[in-house]
């Protein structure tokens, strides 16, 4: 059974209890499916995937039908013929502690369920102001923080989506430029569930110097992940990514960081370990783990990149 306590909003799920809750779903992923999917220095296994992912891949599709009989039952009452609107998932966390690859996997074994093929995944990276913008206003230093997001835009498309708009467009990130690449667009038309990835989703606070928000993105999401570990764990993990990207990505010309592909190692986890300190950690302790709680369900992660337990609201 789940730890139970009174006085916490959550139940405590180890590894066996949380995938006894998978019953008899398919694992509908293999090794070829997963390589794909891994983020850079994790170690997802297909054993993680069937214990964790596969019973919460349950979970989310249980709470979609129900979602999408409450939509049919209010467009009976209002004898209503517009289309359902899809469910929205939102997975949070700091940077480097592997929500990508998180809401990757879902977008993979959720679009394996027979009755929602199309699930869409988008990243509020595309929402980050441009370069110039930033340059402009001088926070480049801030990028990442939530000042450096257009919310309105963001808010918006999320608006679009969840009215049931037969075409949205979304902006497009590139890590490799570092920028924002404006002869580019997602198109999202209608689907069945859309997954939002972002650092911070789930804040419901007013960003210092901006108009007052009435609306917030999590508004808008039906269910929410929070992808949560040590903070000093997720800073190894940082400073790992940044060695392996040192070696690949960055030795791209076209790199934003092709100034980094030729460090040392030892002057690499100097500069990893400042961009940490200076950029990452301040924004994961100001703005993306006072949101944790608000999160429906929690996934923590141990030493070794692995979920080690859930969390999943009671109400």
């Amino acid at each position: 059974m789940p730890a139970y306590s009174p006085f916490s909003p959550y139940l405590t799920f180890g590894c066996d209890e949380w995938k006894s809750l998978r019953e008899s779903v398919p694992l509908t992923l293999d090794e070829k499916d997963l390589e794909k999917l891994r983020g850079i220095n994790e170690k997802i296994s297909l054993e993680e995937v069937s214990d964790f992912y596969l019973p919460l891949s349950r979970l989310l599709n249980v709470l979609f039908a129900q979602n999408q009989d409450t939509y049919r039952a209010t467009r009976l009452f209002l004898g209503d013929i517009s289309p359902q609107v899809p469910f929205l998932i939102g997975v949070s966390g700091s940077v480097a502690v592997g929500k990508s690859t998180t809401a990757r996997v879902l977008q993979a074994l959720l679009s394996r369920w027979p009755d929602h093929p199309y699930v869409e995944l988008v990243t509020t990276d595309g929402f980050l102001y441009p370069n110039a913008v930033l340059e402009e206003r001088g926070i480049m230093h801030r990028k990442g923080f939530p000042e450096s997001f257009d919310r309105q835009k963001l808010l918006r498309f999320l608006s679009n989506v969840k009215s049931g708009s037969p075409v949205v467009t979304a902006p497009v990130y590139s890590h490799l430029t570092y920028d924002i690449l404006h002869d580019e667009k997602k198109v999202v038309r209608q689907p069945d569930i859309v997954i939002v990835e972002g650092l911070n989703i789930l804040q419901s606070l007013d960003v210092e110097g901006q108009e007052r928000a009435s609306l917030f993105v999590s508004d808008f999401l039906d269910f929410s992940i929070y992808v949560d570990a040590p903070k000093e764990e997720i800073a190894r993990w940082y400073v790992e990514r940044f060695h392996i990207l040192r070696k690949t990505a960055f030795k791209d010309p076209r790199s934003y960081f092709r100034r980094y592909a030729d460090l040392s190692d030892s002057e690499a986890v100097e500069v990893a370990t400042r961009i940490w300190q200076e950029i990452n950690l301040p924004n994961l302790e100001e703005n993306i783990l006072p949101t944790k709680n608000r999160a429906r369900l929690i996934l923590e992660k141990g030493a070794d990149h692995v979920i080690e337990r859930v969390k999943l609201r009671k109400l």
